[in-house]
């Protein structure tokens, strides 16, 4: 269902039949990891500007993998992450070792 690449790739999908034979075909819900058992590749500094693709790129060399960094650091919205780092130059954003 899902690109190997996916943060959706590993969740299992389930069906549902609706009242006129129809089958549905979804995702089932993906929970978060827990952060601080994702190995830890590199800390990132941001400052203004810049982006969350970008950043996936420069470490992964794949700008649709910034879900991995989203994962490391306990947030839903990148686009808070990036502000708020950049924001303060104590924080350095957890860059996770990608895994399977």
């Amino acid at each position: 269902m899902f690109d190997h690449t996916s943060r959706y790739y590993t969740i299992p999908t389930a069906t549902i039949v609706l009242p006129d034979g129809r089958e549905i075909a979804f995702a089932r819900r993906r929970f978060l990891p827990r952060s601080d058992r994702l190995p830890l590749l590199a800390e990132a500094a941001v400052t203004p500007g810049d982006r969350i693709d970008l950043l996936a790129n420069r470490v992964y060399g794949d700008p649709l993998a910034f879900w991995r960094i989203c994962d490391a650091n306990d947030v839903i919205d990148p686009q808070d992450m990036m502000r708020d780092a950049a924001s303060n130059p104590a924080v350095r954003l957890r860059v996770p070792t990608p895994q399977a």
